[in-house]
């Protein structure tokens, strides 16, 4: 995801997520068993729908170093900026292709639900991923509508 908007920022403080909370990512486990395992750096997504997944979460609770340790060296920006007004609500994978532990590119097809200043849309998108050093990492978009 690479959802960017131009509007002025306002400090924010990141929405708060233990271990037992849910994960953000609509998987039915606990953050600290899901993505806060990838998040913090104890485990690596071990597919491209894991990693997407993880990435998704890291939006939602405002994981920003975790955002650019993910992407591609090649795409990644210098850094993400968080809209204060914007929540993201909820994932669903629509279709992924490759992305397993015997292929080294892969894509996921998703649509991330989200608020914006408390009005409904979402985010539909085709995510390309690739190994890179052994590791999933984000490459590029493909915005679908």
């Amino acid at each position: 995801m690479s959802r960017r908007t131009s509007r002025p920022r306002a400090t924010a403080a990141a929405p708060r997520t233990t271990p037992a909370s849910p994960c953000p990512c609509d998987l039915p486990a606990a953050y600290g068993e899901c993505c806060g395992r990838y998040h913090s750096g104890s485990a690596a997504a071990p597919t491209c729908e894991a990693l997407m997944r993880s990435r998704y979460a890291a939006f939602a609770v405002q994981d920003a170093p975790y955002l650019l340790r993910t992407w591609h060296p090649e795409t990644r920006p210098p850094g993400v900026d968080f809209d204060p007004a914007m929540r993201w609500v909820r994932l669903e994978i629509l279709d992924t292709t490759e992305g397993s532990a015997f292929h080294s590119t892969g894509t996921v097809t998703f649509r991330a639900h989200y608020t914006d200043d408390g009005r409904p849309d979402s985010l539909h998108e085709k995510s390309r991923f690739v190994r890179h050093e052994g590791a999933w990492v984000y490459t590029t978009p493909v915005f679908v509508d």
